[in-house]
């Protein structure tokens, strides 16, 4: 069960100066890391900006309409921001990252998605899965390739949005019976580095924390503080691609035949008229479309319960952008898009009819209110997409939806809602070696917002990835010679 609020004061009472490992961010990566190095008896800090998981709730819950927490209780706290999305366990490790490449070794990185799936199933995760074998699995590849799109087949497990928060209170409890100890509400404001070695972290009122190795694995909403360890302490990175779209709502009888076949399908698009790559994401059957908050823009997401349906299904739709030269920075310019948008929305999402974005004209209220399809996020601003997002994507979305009509007849009807923007941030991608060392001796990275994985399977996979290179390098001491070509 979740902590008590005088087991939560407890706990920070009784946090050291020093740990074996210091982890930062209480998310998938950082909670499966503690659960593998808790085995082999080390002494372990799990630092969280957000708050714990009994006491994380969205207010817009009640209120309908958001009130800019700060930390966004939907993006920060235990368990990650994957707590509050649809709950989905895609389990591949090529959906949601790349393990392969990781660890060099198609096997292995099987073994890591199966590991993850074990730890959630003890945890309270629902025995039955969707499988993806069966002719109806074999129409829908049929259908999608005779369009040029594919339809990725994945095993599936679905916690639910209202479900996931109680399977996480256990695996936290879990961890804190072992010895783990969480400092919960607190930013790390530094990287405590001494001559290229990672010595600790500083935080947010100047306390440091030493540690024989720091694991770096803040999550998606760290990706920009991430990319200011990167610069300040010259940490080995690239730019990766980012995704940019919109957030899809249909009538849930619309979806109704895929999501009965697979949860949350995955649809990859190439574009015809600039050959960019589109996907769907993240589909939330019978959901609701929320809101993320960033520090200065908003975003919006999806979330579907186990036990609350909406008459509507909601998916990302999303456009791969990667930049070169002169303008690398995929994370800049993401940023730059949402604000854009936020601008447009006054501060809030902008919602769109497709039929009013085929047509160029803006959607209004009027409009929206005699549409088939009701927005289950009211917190939004009618408006243009067309104006918030740039020329490419749109086109590239309107011709992905048209694209996906054909294979989903309905999807891309007027009504069809669309929510701007949807953002997925993966910018910077840490270099690292086969036991996910950064470039600075001691300094370990997993996850999200290390730009290592894009979902929650492969960011607990890389967690146990971390913890199993700590351990090695823990039981070879601290003078173990750095590897050859490595980087």
């Amino acid at each position: 069960m979740p902590m008590s609020n005088e087991g939560r004061a407890v706990e920070k009472e009784k946090i050291k100066s020093a740990y074996d490992v210091v982890i930062i961010g209480a998310g998938p990566a950082g909670m499966f890391a503690a659960y593998e190095l808790a085995a082999g008896k080390m002494e372990i800090l799990v630092i969280d900006m957000g708050r714990d998981i009994d006491k994380r709730s969205c207010p817009m819950k009640a209120l309908s309409y958001c009130k800019h927490c700060a930390p966004c209780e939907i993006m920060c706290g235990v368990g990650g921001c994957g707590t509050f999305s649809d709950g989905t366990l895609n389990l591949r490790p090529d959906i949601g990252g790349d393990l392969a490449a990781l660890t060099g070794d198609q096997t292995e990185a099987w073994e890591l998605v199966d590991r993850v799936d074990k730890v959630f199933l003890k945890f309270g995760a629902p025995q039955t899965a969707l499988l993806t074998e069966g002719p109806e699995v074999e129409e829908l590849k049929r259908r999608a390739a005779s369009v040029g799109a594919r339809f990725i087949e994945i095993k599936q497990r679905h916690i639910g949005s209202d479900n996931a928060p109680a399977l996480i209170g256990r695996f936290k409890q879990d961890l804190v019976d072992k010895g783990v100890d969480f400092l919960i509400e607190t930013e790390v404001h530094d990287l405590l580095i001494e001559g290229k070695e990672c010595k600790g972290v500083i935080l947010s009122g100047g306390r440091v924390i030493r540690a024989n190795y720091v694991l770096l694995s803040p999550g998606r909403r760290g990706c920009n503080w991430v990319s200011e360890m990167i610069e300040k302490h010259d940490l080995k990175a690239r730019y990766g691609g980012i995704d940019i779209g919109v957030r899809v709502e249909v009538p849930a009888i619309i979806m109704d035949p895929v999501t009965k076949i697979n949860r949350d399908p995955k649809f990859h698009i190439q574009s015809r008229r600039y050959d960019d790559f589109v996907r769907t994401f993240c589909t939330n059957r019978r959901g609701f479309v929320v809101k993320e908050e960033y520090e200065d823009f908003i975003a919006t997401n999806g979330h579907s319960m186990a036990n609350k349906e909406s008459e509507n299904t909601n998916f990302a739709f999303l456009v791969r952008i990667e930049l070169t030269e002169p303008m690398e920075n995929t994370t800049k310019y993401a940023r730059s898009i949402a604000k854009l948008a936020t601008t447009i929305g006054g501060g809030k999402p902008v919602l769109q009819r497709m039929g009013d974005l085929r047509r160029g004209r803006r959607s209004t209220k009027e409009r929206l209110a005699r549409n088939l399809v009701i927005n289950t996020l009211k917190d939004v601003t009618p408006g243009d997409i067309s104006m918030a997002l740039p020329h490419r994507i749109v086109m590239d979305i309107i011709e992905g939806l048209e694209t996906l009509n054909e294979i989903i007849p309905g999807v891309a009807s007027d009504s069809t809602l669309l929510y701007a923007p949807e953002v997925k941030f993966y910018a910077m991608h840490l270099d690292v070696d086969r036991h996910m060392e950064t470039s600075i001796k001691n300094l370990f990275a997993a996850g999200d917002g290390a730009g290592l994985s894009r979902d929650i399977v492969n960011a607990a996979a890389t967690g146990i990835m971390a913890a199993e290179g700590i351990m090695k390098k823990a039981g070879k001491g601290q003078d173990i010679q750095e590897e050859e070509n490595r980087f």
